[in-house]
């Protein structure tokens, strides 16, 4: 093997294992991006690659201030390209920055939505909201994943290679329906675009300036509806597990994330000073501080 890969690009040699290994056509993308970077860096042939030629890729890219997430897909790249050559590599992946998402109300996304004029766009919208998809499986999803008589639909080979069921909602099923039965073509997705499939960047674009149209001064994207979604379920009283299985996460702990952003949840915790028996004048003795007022006046 060490003979074959010296000869053979090493790009498409792992290109060939990923494909032979059924890596999702994104994660190969990704992957290859960190191993070319990577070699390049290295400026040797696979077979020489060394331990550290890895740790001083590494840390070259910490130097340039790449985030946690960068790294992490770099040195899970990195140690796919030393297994197919049959090297050991011990880096341990820095801990991922936990960042609390955006979501939008109930009412910013009505706003966000009705100003959309375009009839498509607009549905993509909704859909993006009412069934917490990602971009990538929006613009995949094939009029026969949905099921209109039970108002479901089916993600094929999402994240993580998984199929999974979600939801829709009743008003918008109509919508998607009628959409399709009046294109009559033979386009087999949803949503159609000028080259066959919707790129990701038509919905970004969508989403970026509906949201400016509105006056929403919140860092908005199509993902961001994911998240409304998720949040926006958790604050009706939906079961957190549920959750978990029409976002698709593997793993709980990302699911959790949304208890901490709901306002609504937080608004009904009872604080506990607010349960002590204090009996205490304060407020009555700051006022009167405060030029003899009955209550204060509390800034915005």
């Amino acid at each position: 093997m060490q003979e074959q890969i010296q000869t053979e690009d090493i790009i498409e040699y792992t290109a060939r294992e990923m494909a032979i290994r059924n890596f999702s056509p994104a994660t190969a993308k990704t992957y290859l991006f960190h191993i070319d970077s990577f070699m390049n860096f290295a400026k040797q042939p696979a077979s020489e690659l060394e331990e550290a030629d890895a740790k001083s890729y590494i840390f070259y890219l910490k130097k340039r201030d790449k985030s946690a997430s960068f790294i992490c897909l770099a040195i899970a790249s990195i140690k796919f390209l030393f297994r197919i050559i049959n090297k050991n590599l011990n880096i341990e992946s820095p801990k991922r920055e936990r960042r609390i998402p955006v979501v939008l109300s109930k009412e910013e996304i009505q706003k966000l939505i009705l100003n959309i004029k375009n009839l498509k766009h607009r549905l993509i919208t909704e859909l993006l909201y009412s069934s917490g998809l990602r971009v990538s499986e929006i613009i995949n999803l094939k009029k026969s994943d949905i099921d209109f008589r039970n108002g479901t639909g089916i993600v094929k080979q999402g994240k993580g290679n998984k199929d999974r069921i979600f939801i829709l909602s009743e008003k918008l099923l109509a919508k998607i329906y009628y959409h399709i039965l009046l294109r009559e073509d033979d386009n087999p997705y949803v949503f159609e675009g000028r080259k066959g499939k919707l790129t990701k960047r038509t919905i970004q674009a969508v989403i970026k300036k509906a949201a400016r149209k509105a006056g929403i001064n919140k860092h908005v994207h199509p993902h961001t509806l994911r998240h409304s979604f998720a949040t926006h379920l958790l604050e009706q009283g939906t079961d957190l597990r549920i959750i978990q299985k029409l976002l698709g996460h593997s793993d709980i702990k990302t699911t959790q994330i949304y208890t901490h952003v709901s306002t609504e949840l937080m608004k009904g915790i009872p604080n506990p000073l607010d349960s002590l028996n204090l009996r205490d004048r304060d407020v009555e003795l700051l006022a009167r501080e405060f030029n003899g007022k009955s209550a204060l006046s509390i800034p915005n």
